[in-house]
């Protein structure tokens, strides 16, 4: 039994039952896209490997062969090849030694959090190195770590706050937040909606990534130029009150920054 994929711009039919009564592969790819339709789904979304790109042509058939819109119902995106580095050698891969790497070992040598977030950091379109040491390490150069970093010094400054009197009861007022620094981190913190949207419209998720260690950038840059806290005696002024709520809305953008990744926002390390 054949679908007739050429009438919707394939290269060739293609065999769903074989002469011996056993479905094809391909059958099972059509059976998966009708369930998801069926259950509701307006769009399917599929990722596959570099090696796959020949199959593009053929699910987009199928999908027109339902009635649907190649590229609106059934969207297909291809993802490069993912390189392993440990001790600045790559890790080399043999299916036939035996020394496949799974995602399980990955997630095992570095941990839930920065194995998605060394993965998501990356364009699709691109091959993506993973350094294991480097992912493994808490300094400025390990990405999550950086971004993760960023979201723990938030939480401290505001138990610093409270610690010291600072609280929001007098509300905002960003009259007070005069300096470059501060408007820096408001411009930082202005771009993440448009970053989000266009993160989805794009199907291209890194770019949450990017601007989550940008923002921690920013941030950092921060801290080391304004004050939550008074020095010593000194009194509560509204300018510390107004970078608490800075401080706040910093905390938050990147705990739903990292969250849209999977990845979590410890408040201490």
């Amino acid at each position: 039994m054949w679908l007739r994929t050429t009438t919707y711009g394939d290269d060739k039919d293609r065999v769903l039952i074989k002469s011996d009564g056993q479905a094809a592969y391909f059958a099972g790819d059509v059976a998966y896209y009708l369930n998801k339709r069926e259950r509701g789904a307006d769009a399917a979304i599929y990722l596959l490997g570099a090696d796959h790109h020949g199959y593009i042509g053929r699910m987009m058939a199928m999908c027109a062969a339902f009635g649907d819109k190649p590229g609106e119902n059934l969207q297909i995106l291809i993802g490069q090849l993912v390189n392993l580095v440990k001790d600045g050698e790559p890790v080399r891969m043999s299916k036939r030694a035996g020394t496949i790497v799974t995602l399980d070992d990955l997630v095992d040598a570095v941990g839930v959090d920065a194995a998605r977030y060394a993965l998501v950091r990356v364009s699709m379109d691109t091959q993506v190195d993973i350094d294991l040491d480097l992912l493994s390490s808490h300094s400025n150069d390990n990405p999550v770590y950086y971004v993760q970093y960023a979201h723990v010094r938030t939480c401290n400054v505001a138990r610093n706050a409270a610690a010291h009197g600072v609280t929001r009861d007098a509300g905002f007022d960003p009259a007070v937040l005069d300096t470059e620094a501060d408007e820096a981190l408001l411009a930082a913190l202005a771009q993440f909606p448009a970053q989000v949207a266009q993160a989805t419209e794009l199907r291209e998720p890194h770019r949450i990534a990017r601007y989550l260690e940008s923002l921690a950038a920013t941030y950092h840059a921060w801290y080391g130029q304004c004050r939550v806290t008074p020095r010593g005696d000194d009194p509560v002024e509204s300018g510390h009150v107004a970078r608490l709520w800075l401080n706040d809305a910093v905390t938050q953008v990147l705990r739903t920054g990292l969250g849209l990744l999977g990845v979590g926002a410890p408040e201490r390390m």
